[in-house]
């Protein structure tokens, strides 16, 4: 039987440098200055003895944490990271947990029978909930019962829950407010999924009412501000294919033809870029000029490619800034502070895909 080593410990390094054990500490903390040659007395120890440094296990078990953060996601991880706008938000969310040496932890927010989701029994030190379901939000009051922080970017996890917002309905409302001026009376729009089964199809009352994805309500209802009675379709998720395929539902007859001039929509206000410019690849599919016959408007101002000349007309959203925000809370969160929520806005890009319907 071979017998494996012991791994060196800290006070081995101690004694081999002929300091204290807490000296030999300090010096691995970084957190206060040693004299030069006791630190270099104690690193060449170290060296000697193929000591690593502190076990972070033994760190975790002392503060009483694990280190980890959870971030529950309300699509498949294939779907997630094909989305610009998360990866940007986990880019702002990691840089702003450096300083605290948080790892992530992604869940899903999947449910599977009967079974509590994943993050209700999670060894998390906090969660960051991206959009917050309503099977999510009674997982959440489990969460904060172990007294663990909690921050919420775009959803509503209950009082007391601190958010980072958008003014998704401001914005939606100001796009469509835009096409009214130029004369289009005839809009459609193509909204995220509304509920976490990712239903595609057209959005109708009953659909509506349950509905739970708060980001894509927000934004149809600023959208029916301006255009009430205007067709809908929900996309499957926020990706080319399925803004193909829900333009096309909006663009085409029963029979997959072209609908007349005057019964189609003249512009598609889609809730994702991604979305948007399956819009247009539909609309080039059916002999439908951009922005001649059909304007397309998206939302998040993300670098899209495959577009040839044209800039798409675009609400732009402030992605990685909303990741920094919730990992800021968290970390305050964490030090003993209290957490606050955090509001920010869109603004307008002009492209070259809107413009005043054909006629005008």
């Amino acid at each position: 039987m071979t017998i494996q080593p012991r791994r060196p410990t800290i006070a081995d390094v101690a004694r081999a440098a002929g300091v204290s054990t807490s000296t030999a500490s300090v010096v691995f903390s970084g957190k206060v200055n040693v004299a030069e040659a006791t630190r270099r007395r104690v690193l060449d120890a170290a060296a000697e003895l193929g000591y690593a440094g502190p076990d972070p296990r033994a760190a975790s078990l002392r503060r009483g944490r694990s280190g980890i953060v959870g971030v529950v996601l309300s699509a498949h991880l294939r779907h997630a990271f094909l989305d610009p706008v998360t990866t940007a938000m986990m880019d702002g969310l990691t840089d702003a947990l450096t300083d605290a040496s948080a790892g992530l932890l992604l869940l899903r927010d999947d449910p599977q029978g009967d079974d509590p989701p994943p993050i209700a029994e999670a060894p998390v030190d906090a969660v960051v909930l991206i959009g917050c379901s309503a099977r999510t939000r009674a997982a959440v009051e489990t969460v904060r019962q172990r007294g663990l922080p909690v921050v919420v970017i775009e959803g509503a996890a209950g009082e007391g829950v601190p958010r980072v917002t958008l003014d998704n309905r401001e914005a939606s409302a100001a796009i469509a407010r835009h096409l009214r001026d130029l004369g289009h009376e005839r809009v459609a729009e193509i909204t995220l999924p509304m509920e976490p089964a990712r239903e595609r199809g057209p959005v109708t009352p009953a659909r509506l009412r349950a509905a739970t994805v708060d980001v894509a309500l927000d934004r149809l209802a600023g959208f029916r501000e301006v255009f009430p009675d205007a067709p809908v379709v929900s996309a499957a998720g926020s990706l080319i294919d399925e803004g193909m395929i829900a333009a096309r539902a909006l663009l085409t007859d029963e029979a997959g033809k072209r609908l007349p001039d005057a019964e189609r929509p003249t512009a598609i206000v889609a809730q994702s870029d991604l979305l948007a410019v399956g819009a247009m690849r539909a609309a080039e599919e059916l002999g439908l000029r951009v922005p001649e016959d059909l304007s397309v408007v998206g939302f998040d101002g993300i670098a899209v490619d495959g577009l040839g000349d044209q800039r798409l007309t675009t609400i732009v959203q402030p992605a990685i800034e909303k990741g920094r925000a919730a990992g800021a809370q968290i970390a305050r969160m964490l030090a003993g502070e209290p957490g606050e929520s955090v509001h920010f806005t869109c603004r307008f890009r002009e492209g070259t895909t809107m413009a005043p319907p054909a006629g005008r």
